[in-house]
């Protein structure tokens, strides 16, 4: 699977996993049930090892984006006392570039493009997909052979094609990119959602709903939405680990922003990784492992996830 693959592995959720308890006609009984399934849930999600680690590692990147000075208290594009190219030791942390720059400062204060423009593209193909998904299982029909048409036309053409194609067209701003990936994005989530808005919709619930008069939009948000939250939320934070890296691959590819002296973990990767022959490793592997660790990070947040809504 490529950095750009935007379907991922199957997501082995069925939606009676996701879904917090069995729907029944409203009243108390229910919702305290559903209150204590949700409380139970946290329980698991809260002492779960690899959710701690993965919120310690993603809170760490978070804090360096927001608050970098309070991590390096030298600038990304500052030449620092030091030779060009030292290795990692006591003289520079993590060794300098090319050019003499702190390799320390870059990673730090590289992490600020990509944790803008992955949490804010996951959010608007997670809203998109989310709703095109809710409406197409529900309404089934011309509706749902429509949009499946439009979704199957935009799987076809090769992703980084897109991708490319797009950047090229409108530009290597930062909304541009934002809304490329979250396009990436899109139509596998709007599959995913489909599939469990179809199944939800067969339950006796909504049947109920119906013969009471509800509106297809009220059903839609008020009953078939609440009971496939879970599958939101898990498909949020996938997206969200893809989004990482299909950012970063494309900064790699020189596709993001127009200064290549910016501090991007992808662009440092990109204008550094040929030294790595010269033994001079340290400029993109630095960049690169905090990409990993991001990513993992944020799988491990994923699974935990995952395992706490199907306990």
């Amino acid at each position: 699977m490529t950095a750009f693959d935007p379907e991922g592995p199957e997501t082995p959720h069925s939606s009676d996993d996701l879904r917090p308890a069995d729907p029944v006609e409203g009243g108390a009984p229910q919702a305290a049930t559903r209150k204590q399934v949700r409380k139970e849930q946290r329980m698991v999600l809260f002492k779960s090892p690899g959710f701690i680690i993965g919120v310690l590692i993603v809170a760490f990147w978070v804090v360096a984006a927001v608050f970098p000075g309070l991590l390096s208290p030298t600038g990304p594009d500052e030449f620092v006392d030091v030779p060009p190219r030292t290795p990692p030791g006591s003289d520079a942390l993590l060794g300098t570039d090319g050019v003499g720059r702190s390799v320390y400062a870059r990673l730090i204060y590289g992490a600020r493009p990509i944790l803008i423009v992955a949490p804010l593209a996951t959010a608007i193909a997670i809203v998109i997909g989310t709703l095109l998904g809710l409406i197409m299982g529900y309404y089934r029909g011309w509706v749902d052979e429509v949009l499946s048409r439009i979704i199957e036309a935009i799987l076809s053409i090769p992703v980084i094609l897109m991708a490319i194609l797009v950047v090229f067209t409108f530009g290597r701003s930062r909304p541009v990119v934002i809304f490329t990936i979250a396009v990436l994005f899109v139509p596998a989530i709007t599959r995913t959602i489909r599939s469990a808005a179809i199944s939800e919709s067969e339950l006796d619930y909504v049947t109920s709903a119906k013969m009471r008069g509800e509106t297809g939009m009220f059903i839609v948000s008020r009953e078939v939405l609440p009971n496939v939250t879970g599958l939101v939320v898990v498909e949020l934070t996938v997206r969200l680990g893809y989004a990482v890296f299909t950012y970063a691959t494309l900064a790699f590819l020189g596709l993001v922003g127009t200064n290549i002296t910016t501090a991007d973990w992808g662009i440092d990767v990109s204008q550094n990784y040929e030294q790595i022959v010269r033994d001079v490793w340290w400029p993109s592997i630095f960049p690169a492992l905090a990409i990993a660790s991001l990513v993992i990070g944020v799988n491990l947040i994923t699974d935990s996830i995952d395992k706490a809504l199907k306990s």
